[in-house]
Order: structure tokens, then sequence, then C-alpha cells
């Protein structure tokens, strides 16, 4: 699909299937501990995005979400940050029409 056409909001979904169980479980435990230190949520034009404080552990931690999140979610763009002096880092999710929707749905925006 081109990045000029539509897509329909109800075809973006996670299939969780492209996770094998330990996978899963990784996914779960990360996504439940380290998206939680989140200090903001920022809309962008095409996405979210999210800062986090600096902190080496917690970029890896996020860069090991980003990689499984990719698996379930293909339709995403995801981009780690890391800003200079210590800065925040941030996760930027981003996508194709119907993206933003969908994270809303997802992150409870």
């Amino acid at each position: 699909m081109s990045n000029q056409q539509t897509r329909d909001v109800s075809s973006l979904y996670c299939n969780m299937s492209a996770l094998d169980t330990e996978q899963r479980k990784r996914y779960d435990i990360l996504t439940k501990d380290v998206l939680a230190k989140h200090l903001e949520i920022e809309e962008l034009p095409d996405g979210y995005g999210i800062r986090f404080p600096y902190n080496p552990s917690l970029f890896t931690a996020l860069s090991e979400w980003a990689t499984l999140e990719q698996l379930c979610c293909p339709f995403l763009t995801l981009t780690l940050e890391l800003h200079h002096d210590q800065g925040p880092v941030w996760l930027k999710a981003r996508g194709d029409d119907g993206v933003k929707e969908f994270l809303r749905a997802e992150l409870g925006i």
C-alpha cells in the first residue's frame, strides 16, 4: 500500500501470534514495566512521541520492546532518540493513516 492511499483503521491490529511464547512473556513484562516510566506523551502529525528520563538500561529495554512491537505491529515506524547531554529518551511511533487512532486506543490516550 502506498503512503498516498488511505488505510482502513480497522485493518490495524496487533498480531500477537507473530510472537512466540517466550517473546510474548517478555513483551508483556516490558510493556508493563518500561512504558509505565514515561514522563510525557506528545502528539505528532503521524503518530505519538513518548518521553522517558535518561537511563541507559531503560533505553536498552525500550529498544528490546520496540523490536518485539515491530513483530506484532509491522505497520508502525518506531524510532528511539537519545538526546545530547543525557537529555530525555524519546520513543516515537508513527505510521500511515489510521495509526494515530490505533495508538490512542492502544495507549489509552
